[in-house]
């Protein structure tokens, strides 16, 4: 019984590990279908390519790549297709996309190859030169991968010197700045402190000016000691000069000469002196205008 039990477990087990088999076996067949079917497909998408129809062969290199994960050449002609139309975004997805299914290594080079090459277009230069790298790490002999190497890192290394140029041009461009603006403050606070000796000294000026008033009233007060005179000395002066006292005021101010005040005879000759001046720069005027004509030198045709 016992033996009988192993034999059916035998049979199962081997039945199982049969259907496995049958079904892996199954399985790898519709995959090779569906790859030759992909193929077929990107045969016909490459026709229609060559004869300038981008819109059918890009339908058709779709339809390829659908059928089959494991064309590599579909999506490594479509991302072609789009580098050469400048569609560099598009392109790198395809030839990622290539990279990713490839299983051999001069397919893994060809799509790292060109996905440098779309780095280069776009300026990416640090990233180009990675893929060249790992390009050259599937197939180290290919000369034009390793041209493109040397040329992404002289291309990186010119960008580097260029942003750094820049940041130290950002750079000098804000410390002068800067300084400008720390010259312009100190100038503003310079003029501020100038305004306010200025105002210090006007009010300086004004008191000095309110002391000397206030020293020449002092002065210019009539001292009752000195300056006036008792009943007894003014009426002995009236009998000395007994006509002063009845003269009018006005023929007093009169007589007395005004401070500032020009005479009519001074205001007279002044007026005939500014007309003489006056006279002799018109004789210069015309007399310059008559020697001020210029001499035409050029001719005229």
């Amino acid at each position: 019984m016992t033996k009988i039990r192993l034999v059916f477990g035998l049979l199962l087990c081997f039945g199982w590990v049969q259907a496995q088999d049958d079904a892996a076996l199954e399985a790898q067949k519709e995959a090779e279908k569906a790859l030759k079917a992909s193929t077929n497909i990107t045969y016909d998408a490459n026709k229609e390519l060559t004869s300038n129809d981008f819109v059918g062969a890009e339908s058709k290199y779709r339809r390829a790549i659908s059928k089959s994960d494991k064309n590599v050449a579909a999506p490594f002609n479509l991302g072609n297709a789009y580098y050469n139309r400048e569609s560099y975004g598009e392109a790198f997805g395809r030839y990622k996309q290539a990279g990713d299914a490839a299983e051999d290594k001069a397919e893994k080079h060809k799509a790292f190859h060109n996905m440098g090459n779309v780095f280069m277009k776009n300026k990416e230069y640090e990233k180009a030169v990675e893929a060249y790298k790992e390009a050259l790490r599937n197939n180290p002999t290919d000369e034009e991968t390793r041209y493109n190497l040397a040329l992404a890192k002289k291309m990186l290394e010119k960008q580097q010197d260029e942003q750094k140029n820049d940041q130290d041009q950002n750079q000098d461009n804000k410390d002068n700045q800067d300084q400008k603006d720390q010259e312009k403050d100190q100038n503003k606070d310079q003029n501020n402190e100038g305004g306010d000796n200025d105002k210090q000294d006007e009010g300086k000026q004004d008191e000095n000016d309110n002391k000397d008033k206030g020293d020449e009233g002092e002065n210019g007060e009539n001292k009752p000691e000195e300056n006036q005179k008792g009943d007894g000395d003014e009426k002995k002066e009236q009998e000395k000069k007994p006509n002063e006292g009845d003269q009018p005021q006005d023929q007093q101010q009169q007589q007395q000469p005004r401070p500032n005040q020009l005479s009519k005879q001074q205001i007279q000759n002044l007026l005939e002196a500014m007309q003489n001046e006056e006279k002799k720069v018109q004789e210069k005027m015309e007399a310059l205008k008559m020697r001020g004509q210029k001499v035409k030198n050029e001719k005229d045709w």
